[in-house]
């Protein structure tokens, strides 16, 4: 596996043990719909969240959450409207970011909660 992948994969796991420290409840992980994957779908009394993780190793080239662009976010909001109607939920949805930076041997994570309403 390339190593940006691991890199991903083991962001989105951080991600995960971080939403259940703060008594998040995941749903799902990786819900693909048509060109989207939303990486993780969790819920915290009625608000469901649609997590985006992007995690880098060093802040070089910009934060992380610089790397999820107007094309994405659209990709999102079809997906997790879809999962809205396909479930029959009637939830409160927010959008946020999960940044993820290494830094040595150790993960600076940020969670930024309504994120895309800065774009």
């Amino acid at each position: 596996m390339a190593q940006h992948n691991e890199l991903g994969k083991k962001g989105e796991q951080l991600a995960v043990n971080f939403l259940l420290e703060k008594q998040y409840d995941i749903i799902e992980r990786n819900y693909r719909f048509d060109k989207a994957e939303v990486d993780i779908i969790a819920q915290k009394n009625d608000t469901l969240a649609i997590i985006e993780v992007k995690t880098r190793t060093s802040i070089d080239f910009g934060n992380p959450q610089d790397f999820v662009n107007p094309k994405k976010i659209k990709r999102l909001v079809k997906a997790v409207d879809e999962y809205i109607t396909v479930n029959n939920l009637n939830v409160e949805v927010r959008f946020d970011i999960i940044a993820i930076v290494k830094e040595d041997k150790n993960f600076k994570i940020e969670h930024l909660k309504n994120a895309f309403y800065h774009f």
